[in-house]
């Protein structure tokens, strides 16, 4: 099956010449991926890459990219980080349509990561929700590489918390 998704990175110093990391990376097995370098000290490629599953499509570019830039930090795997107008995109209707649904069902609506000027929200949560809740009938492959990359993003992130914090934290929030 074939997977669209996006991994960004943050280049470090030694990483200046953009041309031969270009190069790198085709040879390293990312020859399915567009790779932008269009802000300084950063990186994104855009896959569309076949694999049994999205797993192993997302799991697969990380390790190409890692064996040719290892110095590179993953800023985030997309699509995962979604304001409204992205997700309504996502599953094909309009901003509005998606604010309406917001709206009528406050309460059962996923809640954002992160609610302010910008509300952003994971983008499996509301495919989940709106397969549950609504009976969309979303591509399992969306809602396949949506699920993984929030799944990255999220392991990216636990990394910086310390063993105790976890657990503590664990207990606290639901």
């Amino acid at each position: 099956m074939e997977y669209i998704f996006t991994l960004k990175y943050q280049l470090a110093e030694v990483d200046t010449d953009l041309d031969d990391l270009v190069e790198q990376l085709g040879a390293a097995g990312c020859d399915d991926a567009l790779i932008g370098i269009g802000h300084p000290g950063r990186i994104a490629l855009e896959f569309t890459r076949e694999a049994e599953s999205a797993d192993e499509a997302l799991v697969s570019a990380l390790a190409s990219v890692k064996s040719v830039v290892p110095s590179a930090k993953l800023i985030e795997a997309a699509p995962d980080f979604v304001g409204l107008t992205d997700a309504a995109q996502a599953v094909g209707v309009t901003r509005q349509n998606m604010r309406k649904l917001m709206l009528k069902h406050a309460t059962s609506f996923p809640t954002p990561v992160h609610e302010g000027t910008t509300t952003v929200w994971h983008l499996a949560d509301i495919l989940a929700w709106l397969q549950a809740k609504c009976n969309y009938n979303l591509e399992q492959r969306l809602i396949d590489v949506a699920s993984t990359a929030m799944q990255i993003n999220l392991a990216k992130e636990g990394r910086q918390m310390t063993s105790r914090m976890q657990r503590e934290v664990r207990m606290l929030v639901a």
